[in-house]
């Protein structure tokens, strides 16, 4: 009996290959970075070519790396960065465009043009807002630039996806064109009501049906990979967003239990149960992963600029020349904020014009404090969207789960726990959004029985308890919500 599942991960800045055992322990790991294209401001592209070229890669580095036989692996999951979206050529599989990014704004203005008309019936069906972050206008632009794309769409000669279907479609050699919910869901265009593709939202963005892919459960029969892949074919069997995916896997099956991913961006999701939320104070409505006939929701925030805020420092302003140097140095910021707004914020008020700013620069500042700035952007943004949840949904958190690269920081970790007056717990692995899509394939294909077995495997490495006193953290926060109004408004256009 196969006793392993491969998770697939494709994330913003890389993709990786993850071994799960039984026990859910990553037992092996490989992974690249993917390049990141900038041709305008605002605008950020991936190269799908080189997406599925590095997924290969991994995956055949790790079967080697852990000695593992691929006839133990039971079965493949993916998970992905959502709302990226590429579009190409069902006869060649050769793209028309790069990949257009989740967080990419270029699309901005069509959105303006349409939300008038059409804001409440996508809050009511589809738990969004009308933005650029989402697939929608992204497919609506490239089919409109790309010389033919239009007409060629309308024939049905290409096909749309996120990365889960670019990645499938490959993967299959072209014999499965499909997506799961969660992934679908972030498209703009699908109903989370109906669980169907909605044709007034496909009309508004200009979208053909016959471009897109068939929708799965997260848990499903996605196909098999084609023999000369591996060596033979290994069932695919979960696809699922990131962000539904690491709430799996941190076991958050029940209502209001709430996990915070730090990664590029940094994504908090509740488990709302049968709830469904409109869209508000920045937060958005969505699914959670599907395993059965049973749809439950959640309500999610995004922080769009989480660990690309370090990148930054690093990359653009070298400050650092590694992640391991974003450590705290200082005891304070000496007065400086810094709202990493580089591509709008969600919360604490929805704004896609609004702009990185750093605030409170004295000739005493330095580059400590600028880091130090950094790293609390973190979690006082997640704070941003733990206030909003409780708002909305009237729903108090008691504890956060967290997982992603950044929460290995400890004064992150410890600041968000200061900040927020909530115990943060991080486990043992950290990646789970790939555990999630390992835990997805594995209940679909046998080797795990139920969520409940799932839920004993969580595996607690550090418990974070609320230290710093409640005014002194009020007004560290105050600070930051002053920072914020900064930054509004700042790319809009003046007449």
């Amino acid at each position: 009996m196969a006793n392993y599942v491969m998770a697939l991960d494709a994330s913003t800045t890389s993709v990786c290959a993850i071994i799960f055992d039984r026990s859910g322990k990553d037992v092996a790991r490989e992974a690249e970075e993917i390049t990141q294209y900038y041709p305008e401001p605002g605008w950020v592209e991936h190269d799908p070519v080189e997406i599925w070229n590095k997924q290969v890669a991994v995956m055949t580095a790790v079967l080697k790396s852990s000695g593992i036989p691929l006839d133990e692996i039971a079965a493949i999951g993916i998970t992905n960065q959502r709302e990226t979206s590429v579009i190409w050529d069902r006869a060649t599989g050769e793209p028309i465009h790069r990949a257009i990014v989740w967080q990419d704004r270029r699309t901005s203005p069509i959105c303006d043009d349409l939300r008038p008309g059409i804001e409440d019936y996508v809050a009511e069906n589809t738990g969004l807002v009308v933005d650029s972050y989402f697939s929608a206008s992204k497919i609506k632009w490239m089919l409109d630039q790309v010389p033919r794309a239009r007409e060629r769409a309308a024939r049905g000669e290409l096909a749309f996806g996120t990365i889960d279907s670019w990645l499938i479609w490959n993967l299959t050699k072209g014999a499965r064109h499909v997506t799961d919910i969660s992934n679908a869901s972030r498209t703009l265009v699908y109903n989370i009501r109906t669980m169907e593709w909605d044709d007034k939202l496909l009309a508004t963005f200009d979208v053909p049906r016959a471009l897109l892919p068939e929708v799965l459960k997260s848990a499903d029969a996605f196909g098999e990979t084609s023999p000369e892949l591996l060596g033979r074919p290994v069932p695919i069997r979960a696809a699922v967003g990131d962000q539904q995916g690491a709430l799996f896997g941190q076991g958050c099956y029940e209502q209001r239990m709430t996990k915070c991913s730090y990664g590029t961006s940094a994504a908090i999701v509740m488990n709302t149960g049968d709830k469904l939320f409109r869209p508000g104070e920045g937060l958005l409505g969505t699914v959670t992963a599907i395993v059965d006939d049973k749809v439950t929701y959640a309500v999610e925030g995004v922080v769009f600029n989480c660990g690309s805020a370090v990148h930054w420092l690093r990359n653009e302003l070298k400050l650092i020349s590694s992640h391991d140097e974003a450590r705290v140095s200082t005891e304070d910021t000496n007065g400086v904020y810094f709202v990493p707004a580089f591509n709008g914020v969600f919360a604490p008020v929805y704004d896609p014009y609004a702009r990185g700013t750093i605030v409170g620069l004295t000739r005493g500042a330095g580059r400590e404090h600028l880091i130090r700035a950094t790293l609390e952007s973190m979690a006082f943004q997640v704070h941003d969207f733990i206030r909003a949840i409780e708002s909305v949904t009237g729903l108090p958190l008691d504890e956060l789960r967290v997982d992603g690269g950044s929460c290995k920081n400890d004064f992150v970790m410890q600041f968000q726990a200061d900040i927020s007056s909530l115990p943060v717990l991080r486990p043992h692995v950290t990646e789970s959004a790939a555990r999630g899509a390992a835990y997805l394939a594995g209940l679909a294909a046998g080797l795990w029985e139920s969520r409940e077995e799932l839920a004993d495997t969580f595996g607690l490495e550090k418990r974070f308890t609320p230290g710093m006193d409640r005014e002194k953290a009020d007004k560290r926060y105050s600070g930051w919500l002053r920072a914020v109004n900064r930054s509004l408004d700042w790319a809009r256009e003046q007449d």
